[in-house]
């Protein structure tokens, strides 16, 4: 089943929003620019574990570090948009770390890369590593090297300004820090916005959106989470 959208609950600057809750998890629209949890240098920053614990304070004991990251099971980068889940309880947390760990969860991300690949239908099998004095990620390094693997389907192939670019359909396989930032740079087609992974440009959002994360309940229903991505990533591809 495809969960419905809630009322909406206004949070950092109005964006994030309570996508679906019952009683074992709460889905969010997660906005660029929020962090998931505080991080050194950052604390008086307003986070998705600032909204959970306010507007759930029992989560505050839920997850394998209630006190740094509350019912969070998986993650999404600072600069990356769309749906995060988080357990409201212990036995759903383990639930869903498990099916995060085994695979067992479909996530499905909308990228604008530079560029138009050769194929249709891509996977890229790369090990990513840490890039040697630095917090980088690299698929050419064999620092603490980890399988990585990426699946993505042409959507769409556009011009703007005289430049090519397409938006991608993307699936990770594995859920490595920067994974499809990383594997879509690797073979030349950076996200537009991404300056960490390609070269600086106009367009100062990243432009990699959450779309939908899709999995099997406890009770053998079928999950599918979907949230739409933000206005400046629909105006892009216009």
């Amino acid at each position: 089943m495809i969960l419905e959208p809630m009322s909406s609950t206004n949070f950092a600057d109005s964006t994030l929003k309570i996508i679906y809750e019952d009683n074992n998890f709460i889905a969010l629209n997660k906005p660029a620019g929020v962090l998931v949890h505080s991080v050194i240098g950052k604390k008086n920053e307003k986070t998705v574990v600032d909204f959970l614990t306010s507007h759930f304070p029992p989560i505050k004991k839920v997850g394998d570090d209630p006190e740094n990251r509350p019912g969070i099971v998986h993650r999404l980068d600072r600069d990356t948009s769309g749906v995060i889940i988080a357990a409201k309880n212990q036995p759903t947390f383990l639930f869903l770390k498990s099916l995060f760990q085994n695979r067992l969860i479909s996530k499905t991300y909308l990228a604008v890369v530079k560029g138009w690949p050769k194929e249709k239908i891509g996977l890229i099998d790369k090990p990513i590593g840490i890039k040697n004095g630095t917090t980088k990620r690299s698929t050419r390094s064999d620092k603490m090297k980890k399988e990585a693997i990426t699946s993505f389907i042409v959507q769409k192939k556009f011009k703007k300004d005289g430049k090519e670019y397409s938006l991608l359909e993307v699936s990770p396989k594995t859920g490595r820090t920067h994974q499809i930032r990383v594997h879509l740079s690797s073979i030349g087609h950076p996200i537009v916005g991404d300056s960490l992974y390609g070269k600086k440009d106009k367009e100062k959002n990243l432009l990699l959106h959450a779309f939908s994360l899709k999995f099997t309940s406890p009770s053998g229903s079928k999950i599918i989470i979907e949230s739409d991505p933000p206005s400046y990533f629909s105006d892009f591809i216009s």
